[in-house]
C-alpha cells in the first residue's frame, strides 16, 4: 500500500464522521428558545422546560426535544428518558401525527368507576370528533367527591355527564380558573397570619421550643407514614448545613384530595407552616412539589408566593414551586426529590435517608400539605389543645377525604380515632339512599379493603395493622352492597400496574402478573398470596410493597367472593 492510498482512506474517514443522533433543526431551536425565555438552563429545570414546551406547542416533537437537549447541554437520550417517564408529556415521534388539540381525561379510578366513569367515557367517544378531541381514561385526578370527574384540557368538571363535558369543550372553556374560595395574603395577614413566623424570625421563639411543642402535641406526618414530626425536625436540624425543606403536594393516591381542599381555601396556612419549618431546621430553601392535575391551585400558588416574596416574608428560605407531570410514584418522597432535580421519578435505595442526604444531596425535611397546615394552630393554641382533640386515646384532628356511597362526600376534619361508622353518620350524612355499607378503603388504594364488620375500629396510625390495613393518608372510599368488590380490587391493581415506575422487578412484573391472574378469573389464594409476599418483601418502595393489599384483603376478609375451586 502506498502512502497516498493510506492518506486518501484517512481523509474519507474524516469526511464521513458526523455527530451521532438527530441533526439540530434551527427552526426548532428558535422556537424552544422563545418558549424558554427567561428560564435558566439548569439541569434541575428540565421538567419545567418540558412543560413550557408542551404548553406552547401542544406536544413534544422529536426536533424540539433535540433542541432542548442542545439548550441544556445534555444528551438527547437523557431528555427523552425523562420526558417518556411522565404520563402528561405527549411525545410525537418522527412520522407520527400530533394528538388532537384538546384532550378530555376521564378518571376511571374506584370512586369514579362506581359512579359510571366507563359509561361516560364511551358516550364521549361516541359523540366527540376524534380529529379534534382525544378521550383518555386516566387514574385519579383528585376529584373523588365529585365522581365521575373529568378534565377538559385542565378544567375540572365534577359530577360530569357527556352533554356538559362537550358543551364546555365546544365553548373553549378548557383552562382551570384560580379558586375563588382562597384566602389571599392581605386577608390572611389581617387575621393574624404570619405573625407567628415573624415572631420566630425575630427571636421571640426558639427552634427547640417549637420542636418540643410539636412533639408534645403528638403531631405526626399526615401524608401516609405517620412519623412523629418533632423527631423528624430534630434529625434534619442535627444534620450539617446547608439544609432544605420540601412540601409534597403531589397527592395521587386514589381517594385522596385533602391537599387540594386546603390549598384552595387557605394556602398561606400551609406556606407559613413550611416557612416556620425552614426557620426551625435552618433550611435555606423551600420547594413545593404540586401535582400537575391541580392547574388552578398552581396559578393560585404562583400568585400568592409572588405576593409573599414581594414583602420579604420568605427571604430566609425562598420558595420554589415545582410542577409534577403525572406520576403517582413521585408521591414517594425520594422519587419526588429525583423529579425536583429534573430526573425520572425513581425511588432511591435507603439508607441514606433524605434527612441526611436528600434534595441535591442536602439534608431535607419533607412534609405533606396537611402536616404543615396544623403548625400555626398547634403553636398558637398549645400542644394540649391539639392532643386533646382525638377519640379513644388518639391525638389531634385528621382531614379525611371521604368518597363513594355516602350522601355528603368531601373533606371533613374529624378527631383521630373516630370510626368509619361514626364518620359516615356524623360527618357524611349517612349512606346513600338504598345502599348498605359493605366495605371500605381506610387509606386509599394501598390501605387495604375492609368489611363492614370492622367499621367500628378506630382510625389512626397502627391501629389497623392487625387487619392487614392502614390509614395512610386517611382517604376513605365507601362501598355498598351494590358494588362488585372483586372489580374494585382489579381496578386498584390496574392502577398500580399503570403507575409502577418499573425500576424493580417485583413491582414491575408483580403488578402485571397480578392483573393477568385477576382478569383471567384465577383467584387462587396460594398463588396470589405467594406473589403478594414477593412484592411486599422485595420491592424497593411502598408502591410495590403495598400494591397487592386490595387482593390480599379480598382473600382475607371476603372469602365468599373467591371461587371455591380457587381457595
Amino acid at each position: 500500500m502506498q502512502d497516498g492510498e493510506t492518506g486518501g482512506k484517512k481523509g474519507n474517514l474524516r469526511r464521513n464522521l458526523r455527530p451521532k443522533g438527530r441533526a439540530l433543526d434551527h427552526d426548532a431551536l428558535a422556537r424552544v428558545r422563545a418558549l424558554l425565555d427567561g428560564m435558566p438552563r439548569r439541569r434541575d429545570l428540565l421538567i419545567e422546560a418540558l412543560h413550557r414546551l408542551q404548553d406552547g406547542v401542544g406536544h413534544l416533537g422529536a426536533a424540539d426535544l433535540r433542541a432542548l437537549a442542545e439548550e441544556f447541554a445534555i444528551p438527547q437520550a437523557e431528555v427523552f428518558e425523562v420526558a417518556s417517564f411522565y404520563h402528561h408529556f405527549d411525545i410525537v415521534k418522527e412520522g407520527e401525527a400530533p394528538p388532537p388539540a384538546l384532550t378530555i381525561r376521564v378518571c376511571d379510578s374506584v370512586a369514579c368507576m362506581i359512579a359510571g366513569a366507563e359509561a361516560l367515557a364511551m358516550a364521549l367517544e361516541d359523540a366527540a370528533d376524534p380529529k379534534a378531541i382525544r378521550i383518555q381514561r386516566v387514574p385519579c385526578i383528585g376529584r373523588c367527591a365529585g365522581a365521575p370527574a373529568v378534565h377538559v384540557g385542565t378544567r375540572a368538571i365534577e359530577h360530569a355527564d357527556s352533554e356538559t363535558v362537550l358543551a364546555v369543550s365546544q365553548a373553549g372553556e378548557t383552562g382551570e380558573p384560580i379558586p375563588q374560595t382562597a384566602i389571599g395574603l392581605a386577608d390572611y395577614r389581617a387575621g393574624g397570619g404570619y405573625a407567628l413566623l415573624e415572631s420566630c424570625l425575630a427571636g421571640a421563639r426558639t427552634p427547640e421550643a417549637v420542636i418540643a411543642t410539636l412533639s408534645d402535641a403528638g403531631l405526626r406526618g399526615l401524608g401516609g407514614a405517620g412519623f412523629p414530626a418533632g423527631r423528624k425536625w430534630e434529625f434534619v436540624r442535627a444534620a450539617p448545613a446547608p439544609r432544605m425543606v420540601t412540601v409534597n403536594a403531589d397527592e395521587g393516591e386514589p381517594g385522596t384530595f385533602k391537599d387540594r381542599y386546603h390549598l384552595e381555601r387557605d394556602p398561606h396556612r400551609m406556606i407559613e407552616g413550611a416557612l416556620i419549618a425552614a426557620w426551625a431546621v435552618g433550611a435555606e430553601r423551600t420547594v413545593i412539589y404540586l401535582r400537575d392535575e391541580y392547574a388552578g391551585v398552581r396559578a393560585l400558588l404562583e400568585r400568592e408566593i409572588a405576593a409573599l416574596s414581594a414583602v420579604g416574608l420568605d427571604a430566609h428560605a425562598p420558595i420554589d414551586l415545582r410542577r409534577g407531570a403525572g406520576a403517582y410514584i413521585c408521591g414517594e418522597e425520594s422519587a419526588m426529590l429525583e423529579s425536583i432535580e429534573g430526573k425520572r421519578g425513581l425511588p432511591r435505595h435507603r439508607p441514606p435517608f433524605i434527612a441526611t442526604k436528600g434534595l441535591f444531596g442536602r439534608p431535607t425535611l419533607n412534609h405533606n400539605v396537611e402536616t404543615l397546615y396544623w403548625l400555626r394552630d398547634i403553636i398558637e393554641k398549645g400542644p394540649a389543645w391539639f392532643a386533646g382533640q382525638g377519640r379513644r386515646g388518639a391525638k389531634g384532628f385528621r382531614s379525611f377525604s371521604v368518597s363513594g356511597r355516602v350522601r355528603d362526600p368531601g373533606v371533613t376534619q374529624a378527631p383521630a380515632g373516630i370510626t368509619v361508622n361514626e364518620l359516615i353518620s356524623e360527618y357524611c350524612g349517612g349512606m346513600q339512599e338504598g345502599h348498605a355499607l359493605a366495605a371500605w378503603l381506610p387509606g386509599g388504594a394501598s390501605g387495604g379493603l375492609l368489611p363492614a364488620s370492622l367499621a367500628d375500629e378506630p382510625l389512626d396510625f397502627g391501629l389497623l395493622d392487625r387487619h392487614g390495613a392502614f390509614v395512610g393518608s386517611h382517604a376513605i372510599v365507601v362501598f355498598s352492597d351494590h358494588d362488585d368488590l372483586r372489580s374494585v380490587a382489579l381496578n386498584l391493581m390496574r392502577f398500580f400496574r399503570h403507575e409502577s415506575c418499573g425500576q424493580c422487578t417485583p413491582c414491575r412484573s408483580g403488578t402485571q402478573k397480578m392483573v393477568q391472574l385477576l382478569e383471567g378469573g384465577r383467584w387462587e389464594a396460594p398463588l396470589l398470596d405467594d406473589l403478594a409476599l414477593v412484592m411486599r418483601d422485595a420491592s424497593i418502595c411502598g408502591l410495590g410493597q403495598a400494591a397487592a393489599n386490595p387482593v390480599t384483603s379480598i382473600l382475607r376478609h371476603f372469602p365468599d367472593l373467591v371461587p371455591q375451586s380457587a381457595s
